[in-house]
């Protein structure tokens, strides 16, 4: 019955040195599959891209601040037959009448309009950055955890395999002690009996473990190989529950882009009461025309004109815009409430899981070392007759359970403190000290923000 050395310590080690011992060499650790989760993510790409897609939005309301400029010109044929009302001759020729006019617009004031639509336009990319940083968690999150699902299922299965070598030997042994008359053929039965629910287990655990792996390519990009342990994050977060759930209402990016979304919507109302307000325009132009009458070959017109334009009524509308508008704010007002609430309950919830997890780690590690102690001492009382096989098969299926047990409380503690980091809004590439270029989203900002021509995106589209 020694077999069960091929069982012991080995099964799990994957997951055991999480905690203790250097990582293998050419192993692929954590930091990196989530380096090429960051990198690579299509939809993390598509968020970038719409995150630059808002920035635009800045320079389109600064255009209300610079002058609108339009060139027009004509040309045609005309035939003109003129009677004069005293006697004389009709005056009657050809044409080809053509002009040229440039004119400039630029509104001066229109109720502050331009100046809020502005700031909502940088409000809205902010907002967008936050929602940015949101997704940008939720694809290291899911990295981390779908790393560690990985290393669990393949913990779990080097656990159900050993025990289906450890069930062999068992019923050959059985079997050896049948053939002398030292068991009975039910033994045996109860051998064969738990090597096939051993065996049904191993199947379950591989067929886990190939969806993981699907999982895993989506995810990280990669089939996962030689993967190194998995270690927790608790060093990146405050150490009290109480500071957490402090640092969740402030840094938490589904908190802060709900803050941007308010600021949006009040200025959504500036813009919409500015409707009610006069708006101050000049205007400028010059005109060369040629041949517009018979009479006179060329003609010149300039002029510059000021308007100002009192809204008296237009028909409700506008009273109804700003109305909605302050619902709306309202609505996001009550939408952060909502925001926080959540933030902070989930903060509580992760800090109160990885406790736990802390917790189930150790009972986890003293059930192994207790069913170990007792899966040996009934194997030499089973030797000297004071045990049956079915006493020996219970307790090793009491130490697989406290072995799969040991895995699955380990994968639960550092996945729940991927969580913890997150909820409190510090999961990032640059708080994980991650070996990659960071996307900064101001650096397409700050290269459209003031471009006042061209159709070419900043990277040559």
């Amino acid at each position: 019955m020694h077999g069960v050395k091929l069982f012991t310590g080995a099964a799990v080690s994957v997951l055991l040195l999480a905690l203790a011992g250097p990582t293998p060499a050419l192993a692929d650790t954590i930091e990196a599959a989530l380096v090429r989760a960051y990198q690579n993510n299509p939809q993390l790409n598509a968020q970038r891209a719409q995150v630059r897609s808002t920035d635009e939005n800045v320079p389109q309301a600064l255009s209300g601040y610079r002058p609108k400029v339009a060139l027009t010109a004509s040309a045609g044929f005309q035939y003109q037959d003129t009677q004069p009302l005293q006697k004389g001759p009709p005056i009657h020729g050809d044409l080809q009448p053509n002009s040229a006019s440039l004119t400039i617009n630029q509104t001066l004031y229109n109720g502050n309009q331009t100046a809020n639509r502005t700031r909502a336009a940088e409000s809205q990319v902010s907002g967008s950055r936050e929602a940015l940083r949101s997704l940008d968690q939720s694809v290291l999150l899911n990295g981390a955890t779908i790393y560690m699902d990985y290393l669990r299922d393949a913990a779990t299965l080097e656990v159900q395999r050993s025990n289906v070598r450890v069930l062999e030997q068992t019923l050959k042994q059985t079997r050896d002690r049948f053939n002398v008359g030292e068991v009975t053929r039910t033994d045996v039965a109860q051998s064969e009996a738990q090597l096939a629910a051993g065996k049904t287990q191993a199947l379950q655990a591989e067929a886990n473990l190939t969806t993981t792996r699907a999982n895993f390519r989506r995810i990280i990009g990669n089939e996962p190989t030689n993967l190194a342990p998995g270690s927790p994050v608790d060093r990146f977060f405050p150490a009290t529950l109480a500071s957490a759930v402090e640092l969740g209402l402030v840094e938490n990016p589904n908190v802060t882009a709900a803050m941007f979304g308010i600021d949006v919507n009040y200025l959504q109302v500036k813009v919409a009461e500015g409707a009610l307000l006069p708006t101050v325009s000049v205007q400028a132009g010059v005109t060369q025309a040629y041949q517009q009458q018979l009479t006179i070959f060329r003609q010149t017109t300039a002029s510059a004109i000021a308007t100002a334009s009192v809204p008296i009524y237009q028909g409700g509308a506008e009273y109804s815009l700003i109305r909605q508008s302050k619902e709306n704010l309202a609505q996001q007002r009550l939408n952060l409430e909502t925001t926080r609430d959540q933030a902070r309950a989930t903060v509580v919830q992760w800090w109160g899981n990885l406790q736990a997890g802390k917790a189930q780690v150790q009972s986890a590690q003293a059930q192994v070392t207790a069913s170990e102690i007792a899966l040996n001492g009934v194997r030499e009382e089973a030797k000297a007759g004071q045990r049956t096989t079915l006493d020996v098969l219970n307790a090793q299926q009491a130490l697989v359970n406290a072995r799969v047990a040991l895995v699955t409380a380990q994968h639960d503690r550092v996945v729940a403190s991927y969580n913890v980091l997150a909820a409190v809004g510090r999961l990032s590439p640059q708080v994980l000290g991650l070996a990659t270029t960071i996307y900064d989203p101001s650096v397409h900002y700050q290269q459209v923000r003031d471009s006042w021509a061209g159709v070419r995106t900043p990277d040559g589209r």
